[in-house]
């Protein structure tokens, strides 16, 4: 049994296709793809879902040869996977990716470019790296397209550009903002590139796909790293442990409430996360969205009261409450996060804070953290430097 796959890219099929197509008894593909080069002594399965095709793939005996007939790359998130899976080895002759054709007819480079898919998986993973990073190309599929994208979207500066059958008679490349593409029909297949600067020219950099996370310079940053009004900023330690209770990573979406400097929200994105830092004071939003900048990250800010504010956010995967009392508390734990983390100072909030999760159905535990810093005397002597104590609670429960 010899199976390859060809890749279709609306131009011609690479070198040597014509002859493997030529003694191929089985050739599987997409309706259109079929009819365009499916020969006639071939028996046709048209592509629905893979385990037929993979069967018929399988049966063949040993002097019998398949086809699998692939859009673009098929080693790039393509059929090569499947079939491997099931043991079949092929042959691959690859064209040209969406994504390679996508970037051309954009004339832009895209190794600095985040490429998700969205085929058979949670659809708000691949908007939050969207929310998260600058550049960002997702592999669209059926009920998450263009227009799920641009809604998930909302709230985010972003452009999209969309690509409609690529290299096909109806191809269509469009620009336009988020809200904009959740209001239209979209035809299929397509692709959407997410920008958060449409004319940003990207610095060379060394490995694809951008920098990658968690960052070189580690975590848990100085307080020193940030603007902060008097002191009022998370402490680094607090802040590691709370990374740790929070695992912010690419694909997730965390927020920060009572964000003060952002200092959290910040770590989160910094780390692969979109983050949302909610804030009521004026002066300490703008202190955050300088924070953001500064460190190269993107922070969606929502100014103003929580638990008020929470109401119309996307839903999160992780929350850190940094301020507020037990009802900002209680209105966290039925956001649906599967993770909250709430640090205290006031010991008379722990058991208020406890039995909100626990009454939301959290798994509760706690930690005070006392750390102390090597202070330098004026004789050069050194001695440890106590900073107040806090207390993290922390809930975890396996999303629904």
């Amino acid at each position: 049994m010899a199976v390859t796959v060809i890749g279709v890219d609306g131009g011609d099929l690479p070198k040597g296709s014509a002859e493997v197509l030529e003694s191929a008894r089985l050739v599987v593909g997409g309706r259109r793809h079929l009819e365009a080069h499916a020969p006639e002594h071939a028996r046709k399965l048209e592509l629905g879902p893979l385990e037929p095709a993979l069967n018929a793939l399988s049966s063949l005996s040993g002097d019998e040869s398949g086809v699998v007939l692939a859009s673009g790359d098929p080693g790039f998130f393509g059929a090569v996977r499947a079939l491997r899976d099931r043991g079949i080895r092929c042959t691959v002759l690859p064209s040209t990716s969406s994504v390679q054709q996508l970037m051309a007819r954009v004339g832009r480079s895209w190794d600095d470019v985040v490429v998700v898919s969205a085929l058979g998986s949670d659809l708000t993973r691949a908007i939050n790296v969207c929310r998260a990073r600058p550049a960002v190309v997702v592999l669209t599929a059926p009920k998450a397209g263009p227009a799920q994208i641009g809604s998930g979207l909302a709230g985010w500066r972003r452009t999209m550009i969309v690509a409609e059958d690529l290299g096909g008679p109806n191809e269509s490349v469009v620009t336009l903002e988020p809200v904009e593409a959740a209001k239209r029909s979209w035809h299929e297949p397509n692709i959407v590139l997410s920008l958060a600067d449409l004319d940003d020219v990207p610095q060379r950099g060394w490995i694809a796909g951008g920098e990658p996370v968690p960052p070189a310079t580690g975590w848990a940053l100085s307080e020193d790293e940030f603007s902060h009004r008097d002191g009022m900023i998370t402490k680094a330690e607090v802040r590691a442990v709370a990374l740790a209770k929070l695992a912010p990573r690419p694909g997730t979406l965390v927020w920060d409430v009572g964000a003060g400097s952002g200092s959290v929200a910040v770590e989160c994105a910094r780390m692969g996360a979109a983050t949302i830092a909610v804030e009521s004071d004026e002066a300490q939003a703008v202190r955050l969205i300088t924070n953001a900048a500064s460190h190269g990250v993107d922070v969606r800010v929502e100014e103003g009261s929580a638990p008020q504010v929470l109401r119309n956010l996307p839903r999160p995967d992780a929350i850190f409450v940094g301020g507020g009392g037990t009802e900002v508390v209680t209105a966290c734990a039925h956001a649906g996060a599967s993770r909250v983390v709430v640090a205290l100072s006031a010991l008379d909030r722990v058991g208020p804070t406890r039995d909100a999760l626990r009454a939301a159905d959290y798994e509760v535990e706690g930690v005070q953290l006392s750390a102390a810093r090597l202070a330098e005397l004026q004789d050069g002597a050194s001695r440890l430097e106590a900073a107040d104590p806090v207390v993290l609670i922390s809930g975890y429960r396996k999303q629904r």
